[in-house]
This record gives C-alpha cells, structure tokens and sequence, in this order.
C-alpha cells in the first residue's frame, strides 16, 4: 500500500516546498533581498529540487519506468521522455545549480543562480507542480 502512494506523499512535501520559494520569490525584488535572506531562499531551492526530482523517481517507478541507476540526472532524462517535464535541460541546469550551491559560499554566485531561479526555474517548478496537481486530483 505504501508503495502505490509513495509519490503522494512526496508530492504533498513538494507542494509545501514549492509554495514556500515562490511565496518567497514574490515577496520583493532579489535586488532588495539581504545576503541572509538570499541563504534561505537558496536553502528553499535546494531542497524543493530535492523532492522534485525525488518526486519525479516515485512517479515513475510507479508508472512502470525501471531505471538502471537512479540518479537526479537519470531521473531527469526518465522524465523528459515520459513527458512528465517539458524542458529537460532546465532541471539538468537547476541540479547543476544546487550541486554549485552547495559548494559555494559567493553571495554573487547565489545572487546570480536567485536570478535564474526566479527567472527560468520558478516556472518549470510551477509546470511540474500543476503536473502532480492534476495526477493527485486524477488518481
């Protein structure tokens, strides 16, 4: 029983994630943002890419999909082909962005990934979440 609603459960965890980046991306303009607060945002990005793309393997799983190794990249490349994302190189350029983010401590660096995660990867996270929203009304 767990197994069948595994992805529901991530996607409810997801969903609060993903609230909570956008709420804090459309709070003000990142220019007006404090270095501790781009941290939190960052910190936001990060672990709503965790559980998307987490998300996204218990999905598949779910639907049939057998991966020969499961990795945020091969998930990805899964989900691309299944249609679940309509952009794969976005969530290729976002887990490169939370791999760098992790590894730096350049506020400009974080200021500069904030843009692109405003920008281009707020909405393929949108995307996806109506993507789930539509799969929990349905099953």
């Amino acid at each position: 029983m767990e197994h069948d609603v595994r992805w529901m459960q991530r996607f409810q965890n997801f969903d609060r994630a993903f609230k909570l980046l956008r709420s804090a991306l459309e709070e003000k303009p990142l220019d007006e943002y404090r270095d501790l607060e781009c941290e939190g945002i960052v910190q936001r990005f990060e672990y709503t890419f965790e559980l998307a793309w987490k998300m996204i393997k218990d999905y598949l799983e779910e639907t049939g999909v057998q991966m020969a190794e499961v990795t945020p990249r091969s998930v990805i490349k899964e989900a691309f082909a299944a249609k679940v994302i309509a952009s794969g190189q976005i969530f290729i350029d976002m887990m490169l962005a939370r791999n760098l983010l992790s590894h730096t401590y350049d506020f400009e660096k974080f200021r500069e990934i904030l843009k692109k995660v405003k920008s281009e990867f707020l909405p393929a996270l949108e995307e996806l979440h109506f993507y789930f929203l539509e799969k929990v009304v349905t099953d």
